[in-house]
């Protein structure tokens, strides 16, 4: 017959004191009490693992913030897991692994790292129109969520308020970076898969509306309307410049004096500068050249070649 371990008490528990060596109080059922040189006190199920086969121990905490009964409860709990073939330690720090992953895998950390990688893919006026709609209308909601905790029903009640206010354009954006952002925490296995695919079937469509254009027989009058308006030399000849080499505002607007090479006639903007990260060449025309021979004037001693008004130090805005 076997023998039969006599369950601890709380009087035995106290009075144990510490020896030389280590030692250890069993309360049956796998329960023991290790008892170190130094006094302290810790509970232990001592069990055989079902995956790997070999006998272990799992700490339940400290003794005395561990009372005899909550250990015994906690034993409970483990004996009924290795039962059904889970190994209590390994179940455990799967747990720890997933919420410490939950903690750093917040919203904004993961739309951080996202962002890191797309900054390098457009302009940095993009890029910073990019992460400043995220700031205004989407961190101040979920920042602090788990990626694991994003569903569609909670970004479209964020963005409701949006669409309330016409805003569909801004809507339409947003919900394309949102998508960018679980698409990356889906291939980087963060999440099993993008929750907010097809989020924009709850919001309406924004009215496609063409930019204004002119057809060539009106440019000349363009041309005097830029030349007779009551607007400042560096803004006229920047809306010139820009007619002149077909760029985009922002291209114009942030050019370089060190882009330019006079001798050969050519305007170098280099790559970061650009949307598609490619450097692009520009052959300037002699009425061009003029213009820039003009600015210099201006702002010849200056790194930009249209400096704003309120910062000569950095360039004129693209909106201007």
């Amino acid at each position: 017959m076997a023998r039969q371990t006599k369950p601890l008490t709380d009087t035995e528990i106290k009075k144990a004191k510490p020896k030389e060596k280590e030692y250890y109080l069993s309360d049956g059922q796998n329960l023991q009490l290790r008892i170190r040189p130094n006094g302290s006190k810790s509970w232990l199920f001592n069990y055989t693992s079902p995956i790997k086969r070999k006998r272990t121990n799992l700490g339940l905490g400290m003794y005395p913030e561990i009372a005899l009964v909550q250990a015994r409860h906690l034993s409970l709990e483990a004996r009924e897991m290795v039962a059904l073939g889970i190994d209590p330690k390994e179940h455990r720090e799967q747990k720890k692994a997933t919420l410490l992953a939950e903690q750093e895998n917040t919203f904004l950390s993961v739309a951080e790292k996202w962002f890191e990688i797309k900054s390098h893919e457009v302009s940095k006026g993009y890029a910073d129109d990019i992460w400043r709609s995220l700031v205004l209308h989407v961190f101040p909601s979920i920042a602090d969520y788990p990626i694991r905790d994003i569903r569609a029903p909670l970004v479209i009640e964020i963005l409701k308020p949006l669409e309330a206010k016409g805003s569909l354009e801004t809507v339409k954006r947003i919900s394309q970076r949102l998508n960018e952002i679980m698409n990356y925490a889906a291939n980087c296995g963060m999440i099993d898969a993008n929750p907010l695919t097809g989020i924009k079937a709850a919001f309406k469509k924004p009215k496609k509306e063409n930019m204004a254009t002119i057809t060539p027989d009106q440019l000349p009058y363009l041309i005097n309307a830029i030349l007779n308006a009551s607007i400042k030399k560096t803004t006229r000849c920047l809306l010139l410049f820009q007619l002149h080499t077909m760029t985009r505002p922002s291209e114009a607007s942030g050019a370089m004096w060190s882009e330019i090479d006079f001798e050969n006639k050519v305007w170098i903007i280099p790559a970061e500068r650009m949307k598609k990260r490619k450097e692009h060449r520009i052959p300037l025309s002699d009425q061009a050249v003029a213009i820039l021979r003009d600015m210099q004037r201006i702002s010849g001693n200056r790194a930009y070649i249209f400096p704003s008004d309120r910062d000569p130090k950095k360039p004129c805005s693209s909106q201007t």
